[in-house]
């Protein structure tokens, strides 16, 4: 079974890319910060949440420090899924906002990384105008799914790492 967990405050600090804030405040928005979860009991996607206001400038890409990462049991039959991380339907229909590499995918090994497996989310606002995104707000969902790797495709290399990690 797999779960959302939160990363450490240090963690989210250096990946929030805030600059400016006292620890306190930071502390507060951390403290604050929702794990993903479904919005009704049939959706297939887990909402992340904004832990922090944002007024998301037209003609402009943020990358958000979600501040929770995915674990799944990997030893106990796990190895064969992945988190795809996708945009909310509302905010890309209503404001064309989208993901900057169009679906996140979390691979089960993300993790171990040495990033604690700190999911961030790259967004997009390609429009002329700023969309306000409100702290505790969906703005992104996540879904599990099971995958199949081809016969003679696999790999036993170990990762480290996110965004490009497994071509290095």
């Amino acid at each position: 079974m797999s779960r959302f967990e939160k990363v450490t405050f240090e963690q989210w600090k250096a990946d929030c890319g805030i600059n400016g804030l006292d620890d306190k405040t930071l502390r507060e928005w951390f403290d604050a910060i929702k794990l993903p979860r479904q919005a009704t009991a049939a959706s297939a996607g887990c909402d992340f949440f904004m832990p922090f206001n944002l007024n998301f400038e037209g003609g402009s890409s943020f990358r958000i420090a979600t501040g929770a990462r995915w674990v799944c049991d990997r030893s106990g039959g796990d190895r064969d899924k992945v988190l795809l991380i996708v945009p909310r339907s509302g905010l890309g229909f209503k404001y064309g906002i989208r993901l900057s590499n169009t679906v996140g995918v979390i691979d089960a090994d993300y993790c171990d990384s040495d990033n604690e497996g700190h999911i961030i989310i790259s967004l997009v606002n390609p429009s002329d105008r700023a969309v306000m995104l409100d702290e505790g707000k969906p703005f992104a969902q996540g879904i599990v799914v099971r995958y199949e790797v081809p016969e003679g495709a696999g790999s036993e290399d170990a990762r480290n790492g996110g965004f490009g990690s497994t071509d290095k």
